[in-house]
């Protein structure tokens, strides 16, 4: 069964290559005789499968991020090479089932096709001319695909008889889930520096000095890099974009239904199996027998499970006449509904919204200056590149495009302006000097290029210069040294079977803890530290000024009577023998590689990219 799964699934990757095809996104063939990247032992990889599949890949990073993909920031990412990869995976498989003589027959491949809808009409029966169609939008001929096909199926029939039937151990499963699932039950108080017996002392100008000697690493300036940008933001040019007013009111009727809403409740519904049940339960409610909270958990559900969310007349059917007329806070019917007699409770009353065009033309234009701009800028690239390469400094940018010069002295940690961008960050931390500049790209559409002028070492500050952070730091370590050593004696207590409050302590708890949790009041390291304990352990936490005394009461290990254990378990079960099918699969396909040897045609590869440049 794994078998035929897997091979419906390699079809649908096809089929989605093909889709693309059909949405514009065709492949323009390479002339010049290029047929070819390379091979996997005798098998072809073919250079428009290469551009086809890289072209997909471009597109679905388009349009998850809702803007062009610059192919120079796709190599960046190793777009490219997983691309590659892949193709060369699937390549060792189809020729590893062409050396063992492994096929599919013309009949299976015949009803394979058939059965594809993107190839059947209206009738749902196979389209032939539309099949021929499709494929020539998308490149391919009919033999192609054919053997594609053919070879994707037995290539799958390969890859199935390794990782069919894989299952995890059942130790491997239950060792997961316990480290999930365990509870553990803490006694905790917060000691601080109101629970010293005396004062902290003020600090001399040796104590100090001390300090400041013995920590100097705290009070030393990080290695900086003076950097010169230039750099250029949709925001920047927002304002010179112009938006015509026929694509604002197209993008208006596109997304009417998010300004224009009608009345809508906040709705619970509760479903009952007939008419009597529904009659009871509304007496109950009548004589204040039972809340609706109560009738929810009497038919074993949670407010989660009978919760609707926001909804409008139109999702109530026959019930949206006595739901819409009812009050925040009642409760109505029962009345029919599609799933049974049931109770609602309106929860909130939601006012019809009605966003007229010169209300949300604001917006709009915000929204499609911002995309125009950010395309105006991705068109940009090249041009600021050829400027770069023709010798113009990155000075020479602020004068010669619309882009802004600056400096900054940049180490890690900062955020601010230019540094708010991860992309800068990264190229900053890997700038060299001598390195030559070139255009990148930011998260929001926007480009910058960089210099790197001089390298700041590491430098000590003077203590005149830090003396308040100083006694600052000197007067926190000060404070948890003191409350440590006086809470030695009631750990020791503690540990010797003494109550918090025996100890004079005001005790917190913490009841059915998971390493997933939070306790709130409690240092970062509360939890890991918990979960670090055995049975009766106490210990001392340092926390923000002050110090946790904390002691491991209990731990309850998962127990197997309830679905939300055997759901967790299941999961884990399945994550953990597909990871188990992923590996052998891998190492398949690189022993296949190793016995077939692979081949790849440099000049064939940067070619396909040419043609995305």
């Amino acid at each position: 069964m794994r078998s035929k799964s897997i091979s419906k699934s390699a079809m649908w990757i096809l089929m989605a290559l093909l889709i693309l095809g059909l949405g514009g996104f065709g492949v323009t063939n390479l002339g010049g005789g290029i047929t070819r990247i390379g091979s996997v032992g005798e098998t072809v990889l073919d250079v428009n499968d290469y551009a086809r599949a890289l072209r997909q890949e471009v597109n679905a990073a388009t349009a998850e991020t809702g803007k062009p993909l610059p192919f120079i920031e796709a190599e960046a990412q190793g777009l490219p090479q997983r691309v590659l990869s892949r193709l060369v995976a699937q390549a060792a498989l189809e020729d590893e089932a062409a050396r063992m003589g492994i096929s599919v027959g013309d009949a299976t491949l015949s009803r394979q096709i058939m059965d594809i809808p993107g190839f059947q009409g209206v009738s749902g029966a196979f389209d032939r001319e539309g099949y021929r169609f499709a494929l020539e939008r998308a490149g391919l001929s009919e033999s192609e695909f054919e053997q594609n096909m053919r070879a994707e199926t037995a290539s799958t029939l390969v890859q199935g008889a390794v990782i069919a039937g894989i299952s995890a151990p059942s130790a491997y499963t239950d060792t997961l889930l316990n480290y999930i699932a365990e509870e553990r039950d803490v006694t905790y108080a917060t000691l601080g520096r109101g629970d010293l017996s005396t004062g902290l002392p003020v600090p001399s100008d040796a104590d100090l000095e001390a300090y400041y000697q013995a920590n100097l690493p705290a009070f030393t300036t990080p290695e900086t890099k003076r950097i010169t940008y230039a750099w250029l933001t949709p925001e920047m040019i927002i304002d010179d974009v112009e938006v015509p007013e026929d694509a604002l009111r197209d993008a208006y009727a596109e997304r009417e239904s998010e300004f224009n809403q009608p009345e809508r409740r906040l709705v619970e519904r509760l479903i009952y199996p007939n008419a009597e049940a529904a009659n009871a339960a509304r007496t109950q409610l009548d004589k204040d027998e039972a809340s609706f909270d109560d009738l929810v958990a009497a038919r074993g559900l949670t407010l989660q499970d009978v919760d609707m969310g926001d909804v409008d007349a139109s999702d109530l059917g026959a019930a949206s006449e006595a739901v819409f007329s009812a009050t925040a806070g009642d409760v109505v019917g029962p009345v029919d509904s599609n799933l049974g007699p049931a109770l609602f409770r309106v929860n909130a009353v939601l006012q019809a919204q009605v966003t007229s065009f010169e209300e949300a033309e604001p917006e709009l234009r915000d929204a499609l200056a911002a995309g125009r701009a950010a395309r105006v800028i991705d068109g940009s690239i090249e041009a600021t590149n050829d400027l770069l390469a023709g010798g113009a400094t990155i000075e020479n940018l602020g004068d010669e495009s619309q882009m802004q010069v600056g400096t900054i002295d940049w180490h890690p940690g900062m955020s601010e302006d230019i540094a708010g961008y991860t992309e800068f960050r990264d190229a900053a931390g890997n700038l060299q000097t001598g390195d030559f500049p070139e255009v990148m790209t930011l998260g929001d559409g926007g480009i910058f290029a960089m210099r790197l002028d001089e390298v700041i070492p590491p430098t000590v500050q003077p203590l005149e210069d830090v003396r308040q952070p100083v006694a600052a730091a000197w007067a926190r370590d000060t404070l948890m040294e003191t409350l440590r050593a006086e809470a030695g004696e009631t750990v020791t207590a503690l540990e010797g079977g003494a109550s918090f409050e025996d100890a004079g302590l005001t005790a917190s708890t913490g009841k059915g803890l998971t390493r997933q949790g939070f306790q709130a009041g409690t240092p970062p390291g509360f939890i890991p530290a918990v979960f670090g304990m055995e049975v009766g352990d106490v210990i001392l936490l340092d926390g923000d000024a002050r110090l946790i005394v904390l002691r491991l009461d209990a731990v309850t290990v998962p127990k197997d009577d309830t679905g939300e254990l055997e759901r967790i378990r299941r999961t884990l079960r399945d994550s953990a023998a597909n990871d188990i099918a992923q590996d052998l699969y891998l190492a398949l396909a690189e022993d296949i590689r190793a016995r077939a040897g692979i081949t790849l045609d440099q000049q064939a590869i940067a070619a396909v990219h040419a043609n995305f440049q």
